[in-house]
């Protein structure tokens, strides 16, 4: 079983305990909510220095250097395949993400101005179309990197 698979319910838990504590207790829940959250945030920065201090290079200790980049290079494509797929993610989330905030506000005036005039809904349609162009160049984009992956 995938371990993010995991964290889904774990997820659900904590924010539905985070709701339930914002609703009883105001001021003390976000003084005792904005300490988690930096105290999660001190630790993923912790894992992120230790996984960026800790590279093929140092792993080597005291071999040659130039074993040391051979191996450096040896280990360096499987980082750039997982670099591309977390890039080609980020692009999908952040394209259709904007692309959701575009066409709900083309839509919403679209539809108001096709119930005063009925005879605009072709010009409606291509701004909630072009709209939705915005998800579609971002999955063009994450083809691209997946392929260069």
């Amino acid at each position: 079983m995938n371990l993010w698979l995991v964290t889904i319910p774990v997820f659900l838990i904590a924010t539905t305990g985070a709701i339930l504590l914002v609703k009883r207790w105001r001021k003390s829940a976000f003084k005792f909510l904005l300490a988690i959250n930096i105290a999660v945030m001190v630790g993923a920065l912790a894992l992120l220095v230790g996984a960026l201090s800790s590279g093929p290079a140092a792993a080597a200790g005291g071999v040659e250097p130039a074993v040391a980049a051979a191996a450096a290079a040896a280990a360096a494509p499987p980082g750039a395949v997982g670099a591309a797929l977390i890039a080609a993610a980020i692009a999908v989330a952040g394209s259709s993400i904007g692309a959701a905030f575009a066409v709900a506000y083309t839509g919403s005036a679209a539809l108001a101005a096709m119930s005063e005039r009925p005879e605009i809904f072709g010009r409606a349609m291509v701004v909630v179309g072009l709209a939705e162009g915005i998800a579609i160049y971002g999955l063009i984009i994450a083809i691209i990197l997946i392929g260069k992956a």
